[in-house]
């Protein structure tokens, strides 16, 4: 594994690149039902065997580490940023292809953005939807135009997806940022976006 500290430019632009490196962003825990880790686990073994390199935030634990470890059982590559702080923890993923060492939280989401062609978001709490959220609140801004898929494994986003419908139909949202969001119920179903 490489451990190294760089810095990327604040905002890259990719516009209608096939996606080669995918941000997956979910919860540090497993959640109560066991298809959450099952549809993780799919979506790790699709990424590796269609050479997308899972771009995530570089923790061992939860979903996090079940992507990670699945990704690198089928031979593909992972990068992991995570800030000092949890290294402190010692939640940091020892066995993926490169860790990055970024000074903060905010510095390590930048980075995920920087580096990844699109996002999806898989189940997880606060700090899953703060990054889904500022990555489509950046789509709103055109500080990027990534894509966004949200893999609502087991109806686990039904109410997001319903208050997201409530703020469009209440004109609080901006029509291109929600075209960038791909609603997905299974992981197979991102293989025509990767393939």
């Amino acid at each position: 594994m490489k451990i190294k500290n760089f810095s990327f430019p604040l905002l890259q632009y990719y516009v209608n690149m096939a996606i080669r490196s995918l941000a997956v962003f979910c919860g540090s825990k497993n959640g109560n039902n066991p298809v959450f880790a099952q549809d993780a686990a799919i979506l790790g073994k699709l990424m590796a065997q269609k050479g997308v390199r899972l771009i995530y935030g570089g923790g061992s634990a939860g979903l996090m580490g079940v992507i990670a470890d699945t990704v690198m059982q089928h031979g593909g590559q992972v990068t992991g940023f995570i800030p000092k702080i949890l290294l402190e923890w010692e939640v940091q993923h020892r066995g993926i292809s490169e860790l990055v060492i970024c000074d903060d939280m905010h510095e390590r989401k930048r980075k995920i953005y920087s580096v990844s062609d699109a996002a999806i978001i898989l189940p997880g709490g606060f700090g899953t939807l703060d990054e889904l959220f500022e990555i489509v609140t950046w789509n709103q801004l055109t500080i990027h135009d990534k894509e966004i898929y949200i893999l609502n494994t087991g109806g686990f986003y039904n109410h997001l997806i319903a208050h997201i419908e409530m703020m469009k139909q209440e004109n609080f949202l901006y029509e291109d940022a929600i075209k960038r969001i791909t609603i997905l119920d299974d992981p197979t179903a991102l293989l025509p976006f990767i393939s």
